[in-house]
């Protein structure tokens, strides 16, 4: 297992955008744009990555901030950021290099804060949730709004070794994905060993990292919420603000700063 939850992001890079197009797509992002349209002022990113939302919401007029700990992450979002010059009148998309653990911002900077698709569950340590939140607590202002997206099939993954889950082009290159899922129960930890085979022509490349999740249920993030100093709003069970329940695909919760 991996010592820290963000190790093996900075491989992940260049496979990221490719593999969410297929899986996650972009059906999540007009929820975030909605909810950040709403803020009355800059919207702050955890885990940001490479822009895959927060260009989107930059494009709609929103001031967001995206923090990463991740160099080869934020060097994609950059570029996508650039792209954003050639927009008229595209609001601030600024990128920061920073752990969630301790945000690097000031008290009470920002009216809202969102953690989209599961990143706090990269968090595989129980202290540091609970040192994230505590950041969180500190940098939104009084009232302000912090939204946190929950994967909730981490656990339910099978072990299997060596598994072909994907195939395609990706720019010039031909991609296959192989997997392999192993449980940590006692730990509530998903490890996916991820082994990309990039084809070029006659030339042959294979990139292997792993990626660790820790399950996170809404009762348990409600109750850190709680004690971080937060109330909560809402909990969705879809992307279109449905009401959440244990079987839904989505579990979304929508706090308060009191």
């Amino acid at each position: 297992m991996p010592r820290e939850g963000w190790q093996g992001w900075d491989e992940y890079a260049p496979f990221y955008d490719w593999e969410n197009a297929r899986t996650l797509g972009r059906r999540d992002v007009p929820f975030w744009r909605r909810l950040a349209a709403d803020a009355n002022g800059p919207v702050l990113e955890l885990g940001c990555g490479t822009g895959r939302v927060t260009r989107p919401l930059a494009r709609a007029g929103i001031d967001i901030v995206g923090v990463d700990r991740s160099d080869a992450m934020l060097a994609r979002a950059a570029r996508r950021a650039k792209a954003l010059r050639h927009i008229r009148r595209p609001r601030a998309m600024t990128l920061v290099r920073g752990d969630i653990r301790q945000l690097p911002f000031a008290s009470a900077s920002f009216p809202m804060v969102i953690a989209p698709y599961g990143i706090l569950q990269s968090l595989i340590r129980p202290n540091d949730l609970t040192a994230t939140l505590t950041s969180v607590a500190r940098v939104v202002a009084p009232g302000g709004i912090f939204g946190v997206d929950l994967v909730p099939d981490v656990p339910n993954w099978r072990e299997y070794r060596d598994r072909v889950q994907l195939r395609g082009r990706n720019g010039p290159a031909h991609l296959t994905l192989v997997e392999s899922v192993s449980q940590d129960r006692k730990r509530r930890l998903t490890t996916f060993e991820q082994r990309y085979i990039e084809r070029r022509g006659r030339q042959r490349r294979e990139h292997r990292f792993e990626l660790t999740f820790r399950t996170l249920t809404v009762p348990q993030m409600t109750r850190q919420l709680e004690r971080a100093g937060f109330v909560v709003d809402s909990v969705l069970g879809d992307y279109r603000g449905r009401p959440w329940d244990a079987r839904a695909d989505v579990w979304i919760i929508l706090a308060k700063r009191v």
